[in-house]
């Protein structure tokens, strides 16, 4: 299955965290819940009816629009991708598109600059059916 999400691309990761000096506990920061629940409402049309089976092959290209940057010209400014695609395989876990993120085999990771539409770009299938 491959699809485009059109959608402002949260900067958010997973990685950002707080910590509550009094009692010690950490916890996320309220841009990375916000950042999670856009994730959730833009993957929900996506969802497969059934979950994909391991091992699974994933690819992800971030487009972040910008009228500076020559199209499709790569994005060598923060977020880093490593951190970026967790949140999102975090979503597509709870959203049902596999069992595991562990089942998730091979990936391909990239982000761009683009004049045009901002989105995500993904295509995930089994790895057998590659």
């Amino acid at each position: 299955m491959e699809f485009f999400m059109p959608m402002r691309i949260p900067t958010a990761t997973a990685q950002e965290k707080k910590i509550n000096t009094k009692t010690g506990t950490i916890y996320p920061d309220a841009s990375v819940k916000a950042a999670k629940e856009k994730y959730l409402a833009h993957l929900d049309r996506f969802k497969p009816d059934t979950r994909i089976k391991a091992p699974i092959m994933l690819m992800v290209i971030f487009y972040f629009h910008s009228d500076e940057h020559p199209d499709k010209s790569p994005k060598i400014t923060k977020p880093d991708t490593d951190n970026m695609i967790k949140l999102l395989k975090d979503c597509m876990t709870k959203k049902g598109f596999w069992k595991d993120d562990a089942h998730v085999t091979y990936e391909i990771i990239g982000k761009y600059w683009t004049t045009g539409t901002e989105g995500i770009y993904i295509k995930v299938n089994n790895r057998e059916e590659v």
